[in-house]
């Protein structure tokens, strides 16, 4: 990809603080500017116990699954403080950036899946489909899609749920962005997350509605998608997986317009 492909392009980054740094490498390197715009937060639980209690009895299970990169961070910084990772315990994600994660933390077999990068993608691999008798601990934060611990458990795996974070919407002015609407200065909003997209749509409230309707998003997952074109956004680029897909379909967008 050119150095230029988003050469005077501000792109709006939504992921929570802290997580932003690979995506907004990418922008910049195809020689656009990243503008950070948490539109989720990620708190701690308001009880730990229950999560501290599974963590105290890992050994018992057969497979850990983490469900976003915000469940490996919480999960494992709760884990290490308490004890070791035991040796037989694999471990599965969903998506690259968890992958990723992980593999920071010190696990290189990681179970994931190479294309489709969600619930799906992850059961069909043929670790998820031979679970029968099976103990599995999902790792994730409040609420979330039943469909990954549903499928296991009909396949045969006993479930269980580690929560071990809680998501809100940011306390955050939205009126640099609003400026930037107000002045076309800005290009594009990239969304990764159905929560993080209805909340962008609530923070930038009903002086950014324009904003959000012609402003070009992009998003990597159909789900993400559809929920963005239900919100009222006019132009809804769906995107390969991953950020190195995010700014692909960018840079192949501006290309033509």
């Amino acid at each position: 990809m050119s150095s230029t492909a988003l050469a005077g392009r501000r792109v709006v980054v939504t992921r929570p603080a802290g997580q932003t740094a690979h995506l907004a490498a990418l922008i910049r390197a195809a020689g656009g500017e990243p503008l950070l715009f948490p539109a989720l937060e990620i708190f701690d639980v308001a009880d730990l116990q229950p999560v501290l209690a599974l963590i105290d009895r890992l050994e018992t299970f057969d497979l850990a699954i983490f469900v976003s990169a915000n469940a490996v961070e919480r999960a494992l910084a709760l884990v290490r403080a308490r004890r070791a990772w035991p040796q037989h315990l694999r471990v599965a994600t969903v998506g690259r950036g968890s992958e990723r994660e992980l593999q920071r933390h010190g696990f290189a077999a990681v179970i994931a899946p190479a294309e489709r990068f969600d619930s799906e993608g992850l059961l069909d691999l043929p670790e998820l489909k031979r679970v029968a008798g099976k103990r599995v601990l999902i790792f994730r934060g409040e609420g979330g899609r039943e469909l990954l611990g549903d499928t296991l458990a009909a396949r045969g795996a006993t479930i269980e749920y580690a929560q071990c974070y809680r998501r809100g919407r940011p306390n955050a002015d939205p009126a640099p962005l609003l400026a930037l609407c107000a002045r076309r200065e800005l290009a594009a909003f990239t969304v990764t997350s159905s929560e993080g997209l209805a909340n962008l749509q609530a923070m930038l409230g009903e002086a950014g509605r324009q904003c959000f309707n012609h402003t070009p998003l992009f998003a990597p997952h159909e789900r993400i998608a559809a929920a963005a074109r239900a919100l009222g956004a006019h132009t809804v680029v769906l995107t390969a997986p991953g950020d190195e897909g995010l700014v692909a379909a960018m840079a192949a967008f501006f290309a033509k317009v």
